[in-house]
């Protein structure tokens, strides 16, 4: 209840108001219009003292990390014609880099590289790499050209690791291209074999594994990605290309029975299984089922990939240790997404090799291993006996081993 006399003063501020001239209505205006250019003005502060909470942060987008069908043919080109165990071992590998880089330096040793049969698997035992790298060192050229070539060797594994079913894929549409241009087919080194539209090789011989050589520019037709040149392997010097051959073999690597066998792709459902049973050359049995990436055997090498780093590097870096000779990453140093437009470089800084008249190699990414393995052994170049007719022959050959021992 109000008293006459706060009526009195409201009337005479009234009047006042009306005395002077000026409107109440536009006074308001004035103060609102004030209002919102100081709140305008106070915006910038207070979007910085306010934070986007991480959870309203924009994800990821996975398809930026992912490669394109023809960066996936480029890295697949070297080794698509390989038996089918033979490419499980290497896909597996590439995702543990720094093992490979151990391995070869294991079989550098003198003590080591006489070893063959179950001497090698022996020997192996005392290791803890995993057993895919293990494998591989029964087949010392591509161990060599894994280590030599580490850009490669990290591309395609973590390739294999966010892309499993594209890489088969790959795999897959790279062999029919071989098979439709009559390259790719049976012969007393390989047996070549159909299932709708999956190829499947393996070795003729169950005692024999022979490694083929090929150049990816040739074997493969026409090449249809002519910004992503395939990646090309170079023959060791002790195999010898024969004038008009497209695929060559060197002499065969006889098979450690406990380093062999233990994986099979199963192609129509993209998967890669272990096959059940001890593998001979480890301290444990290998788990039986579709193959799973093991991060404890990565000691800390980046992921390529934002999806793997986000999902394996926290268990990567726990396991992480001291390589003989061989001093792991920094924890803080981190893998950009991969790009094969990168310019032309000298061999030295990215031995990545190419199959072109005019070699190109992708500049190794920052904290890459592509330094850390072995100098390359020189420029890709073509066999200067040019390209040749399968043949069901070997040349003088690659390195082999003692009979199997089961």
């Amino acid at each position: 209840m109000r008293s006459r006399g706060s009526n009195h003063a409201e009337q005479a501020v009234s009047a006042g108001g009306e005395r002077s001239g000026e409107p109440r209505p536009l006074c308001r205006h004035l103060r609102l219009i004030g209002c919102i250019i100081g709140l305008i003005g106070a915006l910038p502060f207070i979007a910085t003292a306010q934070p986007i909470p991480a959870a309203q942060s924009s994800p990821a987008n996975p398809a930026s990390t992912m490669l394109t069908n023809p960066q996936l043919d480029q890295l697949t080109a070297p080794v698509a014609l390989y038996a089918d165990p033979l490419v499980g071992m290497i896909l597996i590998a590439a995702t543990y880099p720094l093992e490979i880089i151990e391995a070869q330096r294991w079989l550098e040793d003198p003590a080591n590289a006489t070893a063959k049969g179950a001497a090698l698997a022996d020997a192996l035992r005392q290791e803890s790499w995993d057993p895919s790298v293990k494998s591989l060192i029964a087949f010392p050229q591509i161990l060599a050209a894994m280590n030599d070539d580490m850009e490669w060797t990290e591309r395609i594994g973590d390739a294999f690791l966010a892309q499993q079913d594209a890489v088969m894929d790959s795999i897959q549409r790279l062999r029919r291209r071989a098979a439709t241009d009559g390259v790719l087919k049976s012969t007393p080194q390989q047996t070549v074999s159909a299932e709708d539209r999956d190829i499947a090789i393996e070795p003729a011989d169950p005692m024999t594994v022979y490694v083929p050589y090929y150049d990816p520019a040739v074997v493969y037709g026409d090449w249809p990605w002519a910004e992503n040149p395939p990646v090309y392997f170079e023959a060791p010097a002790d195999v010898i290309v024969s004038v008009g051959a497209v695929i060559c073999f060197g002499s065969g690597n006889l098979i450690v029975g406990p380093l062999w066998g233990w994986n099979h792709w199963d192609w129509r459902d993209h998967r890669l299984d272990i096959v059940p049973g001890p593998f001979g050359a480890g301290p444990t049995p290998l788990r039986a089922g579709p193959w799973e990436h093991d991060p404890a055997h990565r000691h800390g090498v980046p992921y390529r990939n934002a999806i793997l780093a986000a999902r394996y590097e926290k268990e990567s870096e726990a396991s992480r240790r001291e390589f003989r000779g061989f001093s792991g990453l920094s924890a803080t140093t981190r893998m950009p997404v991969v790009s094969h437009q990168a310019p032309e470089v000298s061999p030295v800084e990215a031995p990545m090799r190419t199959a072109r008249a005019a070699v190109h190699r992708a500049t190794p990414a920052p904290g890459s291993l592509s330094g850390g393995g072995r100098a390359p052994r020189g420029p890709a170049t073509r066999s200067a006996t040019g390209h040749s007719t399968p043949t069901s022959g070997s040349s003088s050959g690659s390195h082999g081993g003692e009979p199997p021992h089961h």
